[in-house]
């Protein structure tokens, strides 16, 4: 049984992490494949959104503890392992908003420590109104603290310092009152509202919402003057763009437009 489910349905890529057994746990294979099917997407022009799920109960409950306590057997305690691990999975995690294609989370169950981060990272994420989202790491003794980087990233920072400290978990519902998530929708709509999101958001020009993707995340780190600055220029490259002139000139001839992308 392959612990990565892929399938490509109207240019939209649906990744199903199919470890149900361990709740999807990000295991060291389920790094190594999800960052390698990450990288294959990139690749294919044709594919211009990813829903990334979960199977069985949960969407993904962080990382492996059992592995990870195997790793203790090391000669060093663990020590390489757990760097090696967490390095592993930021690159991962990285990738995701690298993507030239929009990464879309459908969460149910619970996303939980390295899980939540995953949702975090994710560019949108709609969620199953019955879903619990926790960085709760810190009830067994150890501090989320690289979660704690995508989630301080989408909420504000008491909230998400409350979350760290407590390992509470919080609902569908308050998740998206904080802006975790997109949206929290009715379980037995997830799977239909979340691929009428990726539909729409494929049904764009490619070309823009990949150059708009990048430039999303690089403005954010920059001060104001200087986030207007380059995003002037990345919008002058963009109206050179063949598709965005036929886009505008379909829209004030009132067409549709004919994109070669």
């Amino acid at each position: 049984m392959a612990i990565l489910e892929r399938k490509v349905t109207n240019n939209v890529a649906h990744l199903t992490l199919n470890a149900p057994g361990r709740l999807n746990a990000l295991s060291d294979e389920m790094i190594l494949i999800l960052h390698k099917a990450l990288d294959e997407i990139a690749e294919t022009k044709s594919i211009r959104a990813v829903i990334l799920s979960g199977s069985g109960k949960a969407f993904c409950a962080g990382h492996d503890l059992k592995q990870m306590t195997a790793g203790r057997q090391n000669p060093d305690g663990g020590r390489g392992y757990f760097a090696d691990l967490f390095n592993r999975c930021a690159s991962m995690m990285a990738r995701i908003q690298s993507l030239p294609q929009p990464v879309i989370a459908q969460v149910h169950g619970i996303a939980t420590a390295a899980g939540c981060q995953l949702v975090a990272t994710c560019d949108m994420a709609i969620a199953a109104s019955d879903t619990r989202f926790g960085v709760n790491g810190v009830n067994i003794g150890l501090f989320c603290s690289t979660p704690m980087v995508a989630l301080t990233r989408n909420i504000a920072r008491k909230h998400a310092f409350e979350m760290l400290t407590t390992g509470k978990f919080i609902d569908a519902a308050r998740a998206e009152t904080l802006g975790l998530i997109n949206r929290a929708v009715p379980p037995e709509d997830l799977e239909t509202e979340t691929k009428a999101l990726a539909d729409l958001v494929a049904s764009k020009l490619g070309s823009a919402v990949k150059i708009g993707k990048q430039a999303f995340y690089d403005q954010i780190a920059m001060p104001t003057d200087a986030a207007y600055a380059f995003t002037g220029n990345v919008m002058v490259e963009n109206m050179l763009d063949r598709d965005t002139e036929e886009g505008i000139a379909a829209f004030l001839g009132k067409r549709d437009p004919r994109w070669e992308q």
